[in-house]
Protein backbone atom coordinates (compact mmCIF):
# COMPACT_ATOMS: atom_id res chain seq x y z
CA UNK A 1 0.00 0.00 0.00
CA UNK A 2 1.09 3.34 -1.10
CA UNK A 3 2.23 5.57 1.73
CA UNK A 4 1.05 9.40 0.87
CA UNK A 5 1.58 12.61 2.68
CA UNK A 6 -1.45 14.86 1.77
CA UNK A 7 -1.14 18.59 2.64
CA UNK A 8 -4.89 19.72 2.90
CA UNK A 9 -5.21 23.29 4.73
CA UNK A 10 -9.36 22.70 4.73
CA UNK A 11 -10.92 19.36 5.46
CA UNK A 12 -14.07 19.07 7.39
CA UNK A 13 -16.31 15.98 7.01
CA UNK A 14 -19.61 18.36 8.32
CA UNK A 15 -18.82 20.92 5.25
CA UNK A 16 -19.05 21.37 1.78
CA UNK A 17 -17.35 23.68 -0.39
CA UNK A 18 -13.38 23.40 0.15
CA UNK A 19 -13.31 21.80 3.44
CA UNK A 20 -16.32 19.20 1.97
CA UNK A 21 -13.79 18.69 -0.64
CA UNK A 22 -10.31 17.97 1.50
CA UNK A 23 -12.56 15.60 3.45
CA UNK A 24 -14.04 13.45 0.92
CA UNK A 25 -10.68 12.86 -0.63
CA UNK A 26 -8.87 11.72 2.14
CA UNK A 27 -11.66 9.37 3.64
CA UNK A 28 -11.97 7.76 -0.26
CA UNK A 29 -7.85 7.69 -0.81
CA UNK A 30 -7.71 5.97 2.59
CA UNK A 31 -9.33 2.72 0.66
CA UNK A 32 -6.48 2.01 -1.20
CA UNK A 33 -3.60 4.03 -0.03
CA UNK A 34 -1.79 4.77 3.78
CA UNK A 35 -2.20 8.55 4.53
CA UNK A 36 -0.70 11.06 6.41
CA UNK A 37 -2.63 14.19 6.15
CA UNK A 38 -1.59 17.85 8.11
CA UNK A 39 -4.61 19.91 8.32
CA UNK A 40 -5.77 23.16 9.91
CA UNK A 41 -7.10 22.53 13.49
CA UNK A 42 -10.46 24.32 13.48
CA UNK A 43 -11.92 21.28 12.93
CA UNK A 44 -10.60 18.50 14.99
CA UNK A 45 -13.20 17.05 16.96
CA UNK A 46 -15.51 16.55 13.76
CA UNK A 47 -12.35 15.03 12.15
CA UNK A 48 -11.67 12.64 14.58
CA UNK A 49 -15.15 12.19 15.33
CA UNK A 50 -16.01 10.82 11.67
CA UNK A 51 -12.97 9.10 11.74
CA UNK A 52 -13.18 6.60 14.66
CA UNK A 53 -16.21 5.06 12.63
CA UNK A 54 -14.89 4.76 9.56
CA UNK A 55 -13.70 1.36 8.57
CA UNK A 56 -10.59 2.23 6.44
CA UNK A 57 -9.50 4.36 9.93
CA UNK A 58 -6.31 3.24 10.37
CA UNK A 59 -5.10 4.15 7.04
CA UNK A 60 -5.41 8.07 8.01
CA UNK A 61 -2.87 10.17 10.41
CA UNK A 62 -3.67 13.38 10.83
CA UNK A 63 -1.21 15.83 11.76
CA UNK A 64 -2.70 19.97 13.01
CA UNK A 65 -1.48 23.00 12.16
CA UNK A 66 -3.54 25.44 14.25
CA UNK A 67 -4.02 28.63 13.46
CA UNK A 68 -5.82 31.70 15.75
CA UNK A 69 -9.34 32.67 15.56
CA UNK A 70 -9.29 35.77 13.79
CA UNK A 71 -6.94 34.32 11.17
CA UNK A 72 -9.21 31.58 10.29
CA UNK A 73 -12.12 34.42 9.83
CA UNK A 74 -10.09 35.86 7.13
CA UNK A 75 -10.31 32.51 5.17
CA UNK A 76 -13.95 32.39 5.87
CA UNK A 77 -14.16 36.12 3.95
CA UNK A 78 -13.37 35.26 0.51
CA UNK A 79 -12.60 38.64 -0.37
CA UNK A 80 -10.02 39.43 2.52
CA UNK A 81 -6.37 39.17 0.73
CA UNK A 82 -4.77 39.84 3.78
CA UNK A 83 -5.64 35.74 4.47
CA UNK A 84 -2.79 34.94 2.06
CA UNK A 85 0.12 36.21 4.74
CA UNK A 86 -1.05 34.06 6.97
CA UNK A 87 -1.78 30.94 4.65
CA UNK A 88 2.10 31.16 3.13
CA UNK A 89 3.45 31.54 7.05
CA UNK A 90 1.00 28.06 7.41
CA UNK A 91 2.71 26.50 4.67
CA UNK A 92 6.04 26.94 5.95
CA UNK A 93 5.35 25.80 9.40
CA UNK A 94 3.55 22.07 7.05
CA UNK A 95 6.66 22.50 5.54
CA UNK A 96 8.74 21.39 8.49
CA UNK A 97 5.74 19.43 10.17
CA UNK A 98 6.20 17.03 6.65
CA UNK A 99 10.05 17.10 7.38
CA UNK A 100 9.47 15.76 10.33
CA UNK A 101 6.74 13.08 9.42
CA UNK A 102 9.27 11.96 6.46
CA UNK A 103 11.94 11.29 9.08
CA UNK A 104 9.53 9.36 11.16
CA UNK A 105 7.86 7.29 8.15
CA UNK A 106 8.26 5.60 4.82
CA UNK A 107 6.39 8.35 2.90
CA UNK A 108 6.19 7.68 -1.02
CA UNK A 109 4.62 10.27 -2.41
CA UNK A 110 3.76 14.07 -1.65
CA UNK A 111 0.97 15.65 -2.44
CA UNK A 112 -0.64 19.13 -2.43
CA UNK A 113 -4.05 19.30 -2.66
CA UNK A 114 -5.97 21.91 -1.09
CA UNK A 115 -7.17 24.68 -1.07
CA UNK A 116 -6.72 24.29 -5.19
CA UNK A 117 -6.67 28.07 -6.19
CA UNK A 118 -3.00 27.55 -7.93
CA UNK A 119 -1.67 31.14 -6.22
CA UNK A 120 -0.35 29.43 -3.11
CA UNK A 121 1.29 25.97 -4.03
CA UNK A 122 3.04 25.10 -0.51
CA UNK A 123 6.70 24.03 -0.33
CA UNK A 124 6.03 20.55 -0.48
CA UNK A 125 7.38 21.04 -3.83
CA UNK A 126 11.18 22.10 -2.62
CA UNK A 127 11.84 18.00 -0.90
CA UNK A 128 13.32 16.74 -4.40
CA UNK A 129 13.78 13.12 -2.75
CA UNK A 130 10.43 12.25 -3.05
CA UNK A 131 7.64 12.22 -6.14
CA UNK A 132 5.33 15.25 -6.04
CA UNK A 133 1.97 15.38 -6.92
CA UNK A 134 -0.36 18.96 -7.25
CA UNK A 135 -4.01 19.15 -8.18
CA UNK A 136 -6.37 19.49 -8.36
CA UNK A 137 -4.86 22.57 -9.04
CA UNK A 138 -7.83 25.78 -10.23
CA UNK A 139 -8.32 29.56 -10.16
CA UNK A 140 -6.63 30.11 -12.90
CA UNK A 141 -9.47 31.19 -15.27
CA UNK A 142 -10.00 35.12 -15.57
CA UNK A 143 -13.54 36.11 -15.04
CA UNK A 144 -15.02 36.80 -19.24
CA UNK A 145 -15.31 40.65 -19.69
CA UNK A 146 -18.20 39.88 -22.15
CA UNK A 147 -20.80 39.68 -19.08
CA UNK A 148 -20.15 43.39 -17.60
CA UNK A 149 -22.86 44.63 -19.82
CA UNK A 150 -24.93 45.65 -17.07
CA UNK A 151 -22.55 45.53 -14.09
CA UNK A 152 -22.02 48.43 -11.95
CA UNK A 153 -18.75 50.45 -11.85
CA UNK A 154 -17.71 49.02 -8.45
CA UNK A 155 -18.39 45.70 -10.49
CA UNK A 156 -16.80 46.29 -13.38
CA UNK A 157 -13.38 48.10 -11.54
CA UNK A 158 -13.53 45.03 -9.19
CA UNK A 159 -13.31 42.10 -12.28
CA UNK A 160 -10.67 43.90 -13.53
CA UNK A 161 -8.41 44.32 -11.34
CA UNK A 162 -8.89 40.50 -10.04
CA UNK A 163 -8.35 39.47 -13.71
CA UNK A 164 -5.12 41.57 -14.15
CA UNK A 165 -3.68 40.19 -10.61
CA UNK A 166 -4.85 36.87 -11.59
CA UNK A 167 -2.52 37.17 -14.70
CA UNK A 168 0.86 38.45 -13.44
CA UNK A 169 0.71 36.29 -10.13
CA UNK A 170 0.46 33.21 -13.62
CA UNK A 171 2.98 34.28 -15.06
CA UNK A 172 5.52 36.03 -12.71
CA UNK A 173 5.25 34.11 -8.89
CA UNK A 174 8.35 32.34 -8.67
CA UNK A 175 6.90 29.99 -6.79
CA UNK A 176 4.27 29.00 -8.13
CA UNK A 177 6.58 28.62 -11.36
CA UNK A 178 8.74 26.16 -9.01
CA UNK A 179 6.05 24.42 -8.16
CA UNK A 180 4.81 23.95 -11.29
CA UNK A 181 7.92 22.53 -12.78
CA UNK A 182 8.85 20.53 -10.12
CA UNK A 183 5.47 18.31 -10.00
CA UNK A 184 5.78 14.98 -11.33
CA UNK A 185 2.41 14.91 -12.22
CA UNK A 186 -0.07 17.88 -12.23
CA UNK A 187 -3.94 17.63 -11.91
CA UNK A 188 -6.12 20.42 -13.69
CA UNK A 189 -9.55 20.78 -12.13
CA UNK A 190 -11.03 22.04 -15.38
CA UNK A 191 -10.45 21.97 -19.12
CA UNK A 192 -9.60 26.15 -19.02
CA UNK A 193 -7.01 24.46 -16.15
CA UNK A 194 -5.44 22.26 -17.88
CA UNK A 195 -4.82 25.12 -21.23
CA UNK A 196 -3.63 27.33 -19.32
CA UNK A 197 -0.98 25.29 -17.47
CA UNK A 198 0.13 23.96 -20.58
CA UNK A 199 0.55 27.63 -22.67
CA UNK A 200 2.11 29.20 -19.43
CA UNK A 201 4.06 25.99 -18.14
CA UNK A 202 4.56 23.68 -21.16
CA UNK A 203 3.65 21.39 -18.78
CA UNK A 204 0.75 18.51 -19.16
CA UNK A 205 -1.52 17.49 -16.81
CA UNK A 206 -4.90 15.10 -15.76
CA UNK A 207 -7.87 16.59 -15.81
CA UNK A 208 -10.00 15.37 -12.92
CA UNK A 209 -12.56 17.45 -11.17
CA UNK A 210 -11.81 18.39 -7.91
CA UNK A 211 -15.29 17.30 -6.31
CA UNK A 212 -17.32 14.31 -6.91
CA UNK A 213 -20.38 12.44 -5.36
CA UNK A 214 -22.01 9.87 -4.08
CA UNK A 215 -24.19 7.65 -6.22
CA UNK A 216 -25.49 4.83 -3.14
CA UNK A 217 -26.47 7.75 -0.36
CA UNK A 218 -29.24 9.51 -2.17
CA UNK A 219 -33.16 7.89 -2.58
CA UNK A 220 -34.76 9.34 -5.12
CA UNK A 221 -38.40 9.93 -4.70
CA UNK A 222 -40.45 8.19 -7.39
CA UNK A 223 -41.76 11.77 -9.39
CA UNK A 224 -43.54 11.44 -11.88
CA UNK A 225 -43.97 14.86 -14.49
CA UNK A 226 -45.50 13.66 -16.92
CA UNK A 227 -48.80 15.56 -15.78
CA UNK A 228 -47.58 18.22 -14.54
CA UNK A 229 -48.95 21.56 -15.40
CA UNK A 230 -45.80 23.49 -14.53
CA UNK A 231 -42.36 23.56 -16.55
CA UNK A 232 -39.65 24.22 -13.46
CA UNK A 233 -36.68 25.83 -13.57
CA UNK A 234 -34.57 26.07 -11.13
CA UNK A 235 -31.68 28.35 -10.43
CA UNK A 236 -29.54 27.86 -7.00
CA UNK A 237 -26.63 29.84 -5.51
CA UNK A 238 -25.37 33.22 -3.77
CA UNK A 239 -26.31 36.11 -5.60
CA UNK A 240 -22.83 37.43 -6.08
CA UNK A 241 -22.25 38.98 -9.71
CA UNK A 242 -20.35 35.81 -10.88
CA UNK A 243 -23.33 34.07 -10.68
CA UNK A 244 -25.01 35.78 -13.08
CA UNK A 245 -28.77 35.71 -11.60
CA UNK A 246 -29.58 38.73 -13.70
CA UNK A 247 -28.53 36.89 -16.90
CA UNK A 248 -30.88 33.53 -15.49
CA UNK A 249 -34.22 36.24 -15.26
CA UNK A 250 -33.41 38.20 -18.14
CA UNK A 251 -33.39 34.76 -20.69
CA UNK A 252 -36.85 33.57 -18.11
CA UNK A 253 -38.26 36.96 -19.31
CA UNK A 254 -37.64 35.92 -23.37
CA UNK A 255 -39.96 32.69 -23.09
CA UNK A 256 -42.52 33.86 -20.16
CA UNK A 257 -45.08 33.83 -22.63
CA UNK A 258 -44.66 29.75 -22.65
CA UNK A 259 -47.50 28.22 -20.29
CA UNK A 260 -46.43 26.87 -16.96
CA UNK A 261 -43.00 28.59 -16.86
CA UNK A 262 -41.72 28.98 -13.19
CA UNK A 263 -38.03 29.86 -11.71
CA UNK A 264 -37.61 28.54 -8.44
CA UNK A 265 -34.70 30.47 -6.97
CA UNK A 266 -32.75 29.41 -3.87
CA UNK A 267 -30.06 31.69 -2.47
CA UNK A 268 -29.53 34.77 -0.95
CA UNK A 269 -27.19 37.69 -0.81
CA UNK A 270 -26.61 41.15 0.94
CA UNK A 271 -30.05 42.77 1.02
CA UNK A 272 -29.32 45.39 -1.38
CA UNK A 273 -28.43 42.28 -3.59
CA UNK A 274 -31.86 41.06 -2.99
CA UNK A 275 -33.15 44.11 -3.73
CA UNK A 276 -32.14 44.39 -6.52
CA UNK A 277 -32.72 40.80 -8.56
CA UNK A 278 -36.66 41.13 -6.93
CA UNK A 279 -36.82 44.71 -8.53
CA UNK A 280 -35.29 43.35 -11.51
CA UNK A 281 -37.78 40.71 -12.08
CA UNK A 282 -40.08 42.95 -10.96
CA UNK A 283 -39.15 45.21 -13.91
CA UNK A 284 -39.04 41.73 -16.29
CA UNK A 285 -42.81 41.29 -15.45
CA UNK A 286 -41.47 37.79 -13.40
CA UNK A 287 -43.34 38.36 -10.89
CA UNK A 288 -46.27 35.23 -11.38
CA UNK A 289 -43.37 33.32 -12.68
CA UNK A 290 -40.25 33.49 -9.88
CA UNK A 291 -40.31 31.90 -6.64
CA UNK A 292 -38.09 33.51 -3.82
CA UNK A 293 -37.06 30.63 -1.39
CA UNK A 294 -34.12 32.10 -0.02
CA UNK A 295 -31.78 29.97 2.34
CA UNK A 296 -33.33 26.13 2.70
CA UNK A 297 -32.05 23.44 4.31
CA UNK A 298 -29.93 21.08 1.61
CA UNK A 299 -32.42 17.93 1.98
CA UNK A 300 -34.90 20.50 0.54
CA UNK A 301 -32.90 21.52 -2.38
CA UNK A 302 -32.34 17.78 -3.21
CA UNK A 303 -36.43 17.47 -2.72
CA UNK A 304 -37.02 20.15 -5.15
CA UNK A 305 -34.42 19.31 -7.55
CA UNK A 306 -36.57 15.39 -7.93
CA UNK A 307 -39.62 17.22 -8.67
CA UNK A 308 -38.00 20.07 -10.95
CA UNK A 309 -37.91 19.81 -15.16
CA UNK A 310 -34.44 21.36 -15.27
CA UNK A 311 -31.48 22.99 -13.95
CA UNK A 312 -30.17 26.45 -14.70
CA UNK A 313 -26.62 27.15 -13.27
CA UNK A 314 -25.63 30.26 -15.28
CA UNK A 315 -22.33 30.95 -13.06
CA UNK A 316 -19.38 32.21 -15.43
CA UNK A 317 -16.81 31.64 -12.57
CA UNK A 318 -16.30 28.56 -10.53
CA UNK A 319 -14.25 25.86 -9.47
CA UNK A 320 -16.63 22.14 -10.05
CA UNK A 321 -20.13 23.54 -8.91
CA UNK A 322 -21.05 20.83 -6.20
CA UNK A 323 -24.88 22.10 -6.64
CA UNK A 324 -24.26 20.55 -10.49
CA UNK A 325 -22.98 17.40 -8.87
CA UNK A 326 -26.39 17.06 -6.66
CA UNK A 327 -28.26 18.22 -9.31
CA UNK A 328 -26.45 15.15 -11.27
CA UNK A 329 -27.46 12.79 -8.59
CA UNK A 330 -31.24 14.08 -8.09
CA UNK A 331 -31.30 12.95 -12.21
CA UNK A 332 -31.96 16.57 -12.69
CA UNK A 333 -30.76 17.79 -16.41
CA UNK A 334 -28.25 20.15 -16.28
CA UNK A 335 -28.55 23.31 -18.68
CA UNK A 336 -24.89 25.61 -18.24
CA UNK A 337 -22.12 27.80 -19.68
CA UNK A 338 -19.31 26.13 -20.60
CA UNK A 339 -16.67 26.84 -18.48
CA UNK A 340 -15.28 26.42 -15.36
CA UNK A 341 -16.09 22.80 -13.61
CA UNK A 342 -19.57 22.50 -15.11
CA UNK A 343 -18.05 22.69 -18.46
CA UNK A 344 -15.86 19.61 -18.09
CA UNK A 345 -18.95 17.71 -15.57
CA UNK A 346 -21.61 18.27 -17.89
CA UNK A 347 -21.50 16.33 -21.28
CA UNK A 348 -24.07 15.97 -23.83
CA UNK A 349 -25.72 13.35 -22.15
CA UNK A 350 -27.36 14.78 -19.24
CA UNK A 351 -27.71 18.43 -20.30
CA UNK A 352 -27.16 21.60 -22.60
CA UNK A 353 -24.03 23.61 -22.71
CA UNK A 354 -23.78 27.37 -23.89
CA UNK A 355 -20.16 29.11 -25.25
CA UNK A 356 -18.55 31.82 -22.98
CA UNK A 357 -19.61 34.68 -25.11
CA UNK A 358 -21.70 38.53 -24.18
CA UNK A 359 -24.56 38.29 -22.01
CA UNK A 360 -26.60 39.36 -24.64
CA UNK A 361 -25.96 36.64 -26.89
CA UNK A 362 -25.83 34.19 -23.91
CA UNK A 363 -29.44 35.58 -22.72
CA UNK A 364 -30.82 34.78 -26.31
CA UNK A 365 -29.00 31.53 -26.84
CA UNK A 366 -30.23 29.95 -22.86
CA UNK A 367 -33.94 31.35 -23.72
CA UNK A 368 -33.55 29.52 -27.02
CA UNK A 369 -32.52 26.38 -24.94
CA UNK A 370 -35.03 26.35 -22.44
CA UNK A 371 -37.44 26.61 -25.08
CA UNK A 372 -36.48 23.79 -27.13
CA UNK A 373 -36.51 21.85 -23.83
CA UNK A 374 -39.74 22.77 -22.80
CA UNK A 375 -41.39 22.18 -26.46
CA UNK A 376 -39.15 18.14 -26.19
CA UNK A 377 -39.77 16.87 -22.76
CA UNK A 378 -38.64 13.43 -24.50
CA UNK A 379 -35.08 14.63 -24.21
CA UNK A 380 -34.84 15.81 -20.76
CA UNK A 381 -36.65 12.41 -19.74
CA UNK A 382 -33.52 10.59 -21.70
CA UNK A 383 -30.95 13.24 -19.75
CA UNK A 384 -32.42 12.28 -16.37
CA UNK A 385 -32.39 8.76 -17.27
CA UNK A 386 -28.73 9.27 -18.13
CA UNK A 387 -27.66 10.91 -15.24
CA UNK A 388 -27.40 7.46 -13.34
CA UNK A 389 -24.16 6.42 -15.75
CA UNK A 390 -22.94 10.36 -15.40
CA UNK A 391 -23.18 9.27 -11.51
CA UNK A 392 -20.92 6.52 -11.87
CA UNK A 393 -17.76 7.98 -13.93
CA UNK A 394 -18.29 11.24 -11.30
CA UNK A 395 -18.08 9.17 -7.89
CA UNK A 396 -15.83 9.83 -5.27
CA UNK A 397 -14.53 6.15 -5.98
CA UNK A 398 -13.92 6.80 -9.14
CA UNK A 399 -11.92 9.28 -8.66
CA UNK A 400 -9.73 8.09 -5.89
CA UNK A 401 -8.67 5.16 -7.85
CA UNK A 402 -7.90 7.83 -10.57
CA UNK A 403 -5.66 9.31 -7.92
CA UNK A 404 -4.00 6.28 -7.12
CA UNK A 405 -2.91 5.70 -11.09
CA UNK A 406 -1.68 9.09 -10.92
CA UNK A 407 0.63 7.97 -7.54
CA UNK A 408 1.82 4.99 -9.44
CA UNK A 409 2.40 6.66 -12.57
CA UNK A 410 4.28 9.34 -10.39
CA UNK A 411 6.43 6.56 -8.80
CA UNK A 412 7.35 5.09 -12.24
CA UNK A 413 8.17 8.39 -13.68
CA UNK A 414 10.46 9.37 -10.62
CA UNK A 415 12.43 6.33 -10.58
CA UNK A 416 13.56 6.70 -13.96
Amino acid sequence: MINVLINAYACNPNWGSEPGMGWNWIVNLANYCNLYVITEGEWKDNIEEAVSHLPQRDNIHFYYNSLPENIRAMCRNQGDWRFYYYYKKWQKKTFEITKQIIKDHPIDILHQLNMIGFREPGYLWKITDKPFVWGPVGGMENMPLGYLERATLKQKTTVRLKNIINTIQIKYSSRVKHAFNRADILVASATGIKEIIEINYNKNSILINETGCYPDKLVNEDVDKSNKDTFDILWVGKFYFRKQLGMALHAISKIKHLKGIRLQIVGDGTDEDIRFYKELADKLGLNNICIWYGLIPNIEVHRMMQKSDLFLFTSIMEGTPHVVLEAIRNNLPVLCMDCCGQGSVVNETIGCKIQVSSLSQSVNELSDKMEYLYNNRNVLTEMSAACSKRQQELSWDSKARDMVQIYEQALTKFKK
